[in-house]
C-alpha cells in the first residue's frame, strides 16, 4: 500500500465519520424529511460517499466514529454542516438543539462555551448565511 493510499483511506474514513454524524442528527426524529434527504444526497456527493456507503451509513449511522478535526476552522465547517441539518426543516425543537450540542462537544468545542457557540450557529442559519460568512462570524464572535 502506497503512502497516497494511506492518506486517501484516512481522509475517506473522516468523511464517512462526518457524514455519519450528520445522518444521526437528521434521523433523530426517527425519519428523514424530503429536504433532509436532498441535503444528505448533496453532502454525500461532496464528501465522495459512494451509493453503497450511503446506504450502509443510513442503515447503521453509529458504525463510524466522530473524528474531531484538529484545526478550528475545520471544526467550524463541520458545525456549519451539522447546524444546517438541524435547521433543514426550519423547526428548532429542543431535542435537535440538544443533539447539536452533543455533536459540538464531540467536535472539540469546550463545555464552558458550547451553548453560546450552538446558539450563535443557529442564529446565523436563521439569517441564511453562506459558509464564508458563518466562518467569519464564528471566528469573530467575541470581538
Amino acid at each position: 500500500m502506497s503512502f497516497a493510499e494511506l492518506f486517501d483511506s484516512g481522509f475517506k474514513n473522516r468523511n464517512k465519520g462526518h457524514f455519519s454524524s450528520i445522518v444521526r442528527v437528521a434521523m433523530e426524529n426517527g425519519h428523514l424529511s424530503e429536504e433532509e434527504r436532498l441535503f444528505l444526497d448533496k453532502l454525500a456527493h461532496q464528501l465522495e460517499i459512494s451509493d453503497e456507503e450511503y446506504k450502509e451509513i443510513l442503515e447503521n449511522p453509529l458504525k463510524y466514529p466522530i473524528n474531531p478535526p484538529y484545526l478550528h476552522t475545520q471544526r467550524l465547517e463541520r458545525l456549519y454542516d451539522l447546524s444546517r441539518m438541524v435547521y433543514a426543516d426550519h423547526v428548532l425543537g429542543p431535542k435537535q438543539k440538544e443533539i447539536l450540542t452533543r455533536f459540538a462537544l464531540a467536535l472539540g468545542f469546550t463545555p464552558g462555551n458550547v451553548q453560546y457557540i450552538v446558539d450563535k450557529a443557529l442564529s446565523l442559519l436563521v439569517l441564511n448565511v453562506d459558509l464564508d460568512t458563518f466562518l467569519f462570524e464564528m471566528q469573530h464572535m467575541n470581538k
